[in-house]
């Protein structure tokens, strides 16, 4: 475990954090300011307040405190986020400079990828060796894709007459203001600056209150890899005050949020009645996993596994509907209940270890809420459903069986370890239940019949569709929602058109009137 923490007030305009960990898998030591970064200068808020809500998960015990933004440090960020735009961003870095300065912080994040993992595993509970082998990786990879990007962003000549010449242009937007969750921190960090910088527009960044160390140890970074001050600014805050102040600002040009459907409501009406601002959501999800009686069963049963119980089951995308058709339900179920029985939970830093501790109290109050719910309503807790140890925030695989459509346990997103398993008869019964739901976020299908597995994901009304698989993410490759589950794709080349304006430009070449 973890051996040392100190927090320390200098002296310095803001906080310091000091932390050594010797663990079976990390031995290392880290010290970093933890005040709000704004134009490459980290600081106090304005009103010298700290936020001490950065807890260890595994324990329940203090961590450190972060310097708590306001409305006016908000403001701050966003005068220097213009400045750099205006001056040494935008229209004023050709996309070759750019990438180079991506490809730059890719490397130095490369250089300290065990430090970055443990700060996400010792700040969100998930294991040291999965932060390392996916989240990080995934987040430097992102990175490098959008790097490869920052000098292909074109326009189109578009032909009308031999007396006009027109063509368009994808400019940046200016300001963006990114809101980030608890659940991947470094991962939905990269999600988010990675497109936004790579066509050219400056950042004014939350981090998750819980969760905010990776960001915060990200600035320095940031200056280590040569990208000018300003250009990424960060306000660690809360969301009643330093979201609300971001998603209504008047000279924030764009908003993307990542979280619940509640709170993207909320941002989304704030943008419209400020400056009617460009929004991107990537919201809640209540996704079908569907399992045809012909699907490759251990197979099935893995990814499952994979599918609900990933990250603790703190995954917008987690798989926690499981649709089992009639023919291999029983052996589904036995086989389902054995592979969660074998899942390790305990420390994030354990050799052994397969999932860590919830995010939070009020996280893991939450979820236990949603298992009595369960109970309450006549489901059956067929495995788990209880809390694991004696202290942290631990809650053992919970499987539920015996459900009905309108239980909470079926329609809401708990966002925990909780699937429910479903069994069902026909293919056509299955897309009427998976499609039951206010989200749309994503669906998986499992089956050894091409087109029954081709025919059942286009007709599931989800932005990504998994075959013989869930819980795939790549930086090449759009994600995002349907209905409630959000606006506009992360990754890919489609997220590229959410942080460009396209300018139309009409060139006469002889026309008189």
């Amino acid at each position: 475990m973890p051996c040392t923490s100190a927090f320390v007030h200098t002296g310095t305009p803001s906080p310091r954090f000091s932390y050594e960990w010797n663990t079976p898998m990390y031995t290392g030591k880290t010290t970093f300011n933890t005040g709000i970064f704004i134009d490459g200068k980290f600081r106090h808020g304005s009103d010298g307040k700290t936020i001490e809500l950065v807890m260890s998960s595994s324990n329940g015990k203090f961590i450190t405190s972060v310097a708590e933004a306001t409305s006016k440090d908000v403001d701050d960020a966003v005068v220097a986020a213009q400045k750099a735009f205006d001056t040494v961003w935008g229209l004023n870095a050709p996309g070759s400079v750019r990438s180079e300065h991506l490809w730059n912080l890719a490397k130095k994040m490369e250089e300290h990828q065990e430090e970055l993992a443990a700060l996400e595993a010792l700040d969100n509970g998930k294991t040291y060796s999965w932060a390392l082998k996916a989240d990080v990786a995934a987040a430097i990879q992102c990175i490098k894709y959008y790097a490869g990007w920052a000098d292909k962003i074109t326009g189109k000549t578009i032909e009308t007459s031999e007396q006009k010449f027109a063509y368009t242009r994808h400019e940046p937007i200016g300001v963006v203001g990114q809101i980030i969750p608890w659940n991947f921190p470094i991962l939905m960090w990269a999600w988010k600056i990675a497109p936004a910088l790579a066509t050219g527009n400056t950042v004014v960044l939350k981090p998750s209150e819980f969760t905010p160390l990776t960001a915060i140890r990200m600035c320095s970074l940031l200056q280590e890899a040569g990208i000018p001050d300003g250009v990424i600014n960060l306000v660690t805050g809360y969301g009643h005050t330093v979201g609300a102040a971001m998603s209504s600002h008047m000279k924030i040009d764009k908003v993307a949020f990542t979280g619940s459907t509640l709170v993207g409501r909320t941002v989304m009406e704030s943008a419209a009645k400020s400056n009617l601002k460009n929004v991107t959501l990537e919201l809640g999800g209540k996704s079908a996993n569907i399992i045809f009686d012909d699907a490759d069963l251990d197979q099935a049963v893995n990814w499952a596994a994979h599918g609900i119980f990933w990250n603790h089951g703190q995954a917008c995308c987690a798989g926690s509907r499981i649709f089992v058709q009639s023919g291999i339900y029983d052996e589904f179920l036995k086989r389902f209940s054995a592979r969660a029985a074998a899942i390790n939970v305990g420390d994030p830093f354990g050799k052994e270890t397969d999932q860590g501790p919830q995010v939070s109290q009020n996280q893991y109050d939450r979820i236990m809420g949603y298992i009595k719910s369960g109970r309450e309503e006549g489901a059956k807790v067929h495995f788990g459903g209880e809390r694991h140890g004696k202290e942290g925030y631990f809650i053992s695989p919970t499987i539920f069986t015996e459900t009905k459509p309108e239980m909470k346990i079926v329609k809401e997103e708990i966002f925990g370890p909780v699937g429910v398993v479903i069994k069902f008869e026909s293919e056509k019964d299955v897309i009427e239940q998976a499609n039951n739901t206010e989200y749309g976020l994503a669906a998986a299908v499992f089956t050894q019949n091409l087109n029954r597995a081709i025919d059942t994901a286009h007709k599931l009304k989800a932005g990504t569709a998994w075959i013989n698989c869930i819980n795939q993410l790549h930086a090449q490759i759009p994600f995002g929602g349907f209905k409630q589950s959000g606006i506009g794709r992360e990754l890919g080349e489609y997220a590229l058109q959410n942080y460009t304006e396209v300018k139309a430009v009409h060139v006469n070449l002889g026309h008189k009137m």
